[in-house]
């Protein structure tokens, strides 16, 4: 498609943008990344499947990746859509509890930093809907990208500190996966720091829309 047929505004009319394409088998691939991590340790051998393990690890990488890939699409095509506005962000939260539940049943997750994830991301969600009654939009700051970047790298580090686990547990526990699961721990935490921080940030700048 030619740059004269696209939208010369910030917006455009059509849902099924390539932007939101990708958010859409970004959602539909979240499932797929749960039942290849749950069937790597759940697979009846009592034996970790090491091939399941990286498989999981891969794709969930991918998914991560492709949240930079819409919102370039997006920008870059000047297809910004209501839908995608309202789907992207859907698809990030599903994607980091997805594989939080994953890890929590593994073990390599706190119960209390996932109950701090999901009420930040609740409050939030609540914040955004009172706000855009009165209209005023709460766009994602930098703080709160962040947040979300350490979330899926600390993710991303624990997911190949399990495979990797599995893969050298013939000779033991290697002092590799020892640093790894040291150097995820250390992500998570800075992750639920930048989750709290964030979340006072946004009730902080929209403190005038809360108490009027």
């Amino acid at each position: 498609m030619g740059s004269s047929s696209r939208p010369h505004g910030p917006h455009t009319t059509s849902v099924w943008t390539p932007a939101n394409i990708v958010t859409c088998i970004r959602i539909l691939f979240i499932p797929v990344f749960m039942v290849l991590s749950d069937l790597s340790y759940h697979n009846g051998s009592g034996q970790v499947s090491v091939g399941l393990a990286f498989a999981a690890f891969a794709l969930y990488v991918l998914l991560s990746l492709t949240d930079k890939v819409d919102g370039y699409l997006a920008r870059s095509r000047n297809e910004i859509t209501d839908f995608g506005k309202f789907l992207d962000p859907i698809a990030d939260k599903l994607l980091v509890v997805s594989a939080l539940l994953l890890l929590m049943d593994l073990g390599y997750v706190s119960l209390w930093f996932v109950f701090i994830i999901l009420v930040r991301e609740f409050l939030v969600s609540a914040l955004r809907m009172v706000a855009s009654a009165a209209g005023v939009v709460v766009a994602a700051d930098k703080l709160g990208k962040w947040k979300t970047a350490v979330t899926m790298v600390s993710i991303c580090c624990y997911l190949f500190t399990f495979a990797f686990g599995a893969l050298t547990a013939s000779a033991g526990v290697s002092p590799i996966t020892i640093y790894l699961h040291f150097t995820s721990d250390i992500l998570m935490i800075a992750a639920v720091v930048l989750t709290v921080v964030s979340g006072i940030q946004y009730f902080w700048n929209c403190r005038e829309v809360i108490f009027g």
